[in-house]
């Protein structure tokens, strides 16, 4: 498949999968990725996840997105931008500079949809929006910086 010269958009609420090495892959949803430029995105994990211990370690990594009329995944480095991430005090904000995106679009098929997440307890789905917006107030504030 060939590369792309730039993330593409996809929706909020789109999950993605991203992949922490260092020994054995470790793949884990997530439902916070945001693109915020034409090869960066910021996403926040859980401060006592498993993965944003390996990327600390390791800071190789892959963050695969599937959507309507898209998958791709895109090669990254990772790093910590804000723990804790401010506003969202929970979860550490992670950016990653990918300078490969592969595309697996193909001729022969069509992704009409992806999966999408849904919240099904108030609570959370407060605290994602927050987490969102925690993230978007970070890009905004010049990162990466």
């Amino acid at each position: 498949m060939p590369d792309l010269d730039e993330l593409p958009d996809w929706p909020d609420a789109t999950v993605a999968w991203l992949v922490t090495v260092g020994g054995e892959p470790h793949a884990i949803p997530v439902s916070t990725a945001l693109r915020i430029g034409p090869r960066e995105a910021l996403l926040a994990l859980g401060r006592r996840r498993v993965s944003l211990r390996r990327l600390r370690e390791d800071p190789r990594v892959a963050l695969g997105v599937i959507a309507p009329g898209l998958a791709f995944t895109a090669y990254a480095e990772a790093v910590v931008a804000a723990d804790p991430l401010p506003g969202a005090e929970n979860v550490a904000a992670v950016a990653l500079a990918a300078p490969r995106v592969q595309d697996h679009d193909s001729p022969t098929f069509a992704l009409d949809d992806g999966v999408r997440w849904r919240w099904t307890d108030a609570r959370a789905q407060e605290a994602d929006a927050r987490t969102r917006a925690a993230l978007r107030a970070l890009a905004e504030r010049g990162w990466p910086g």
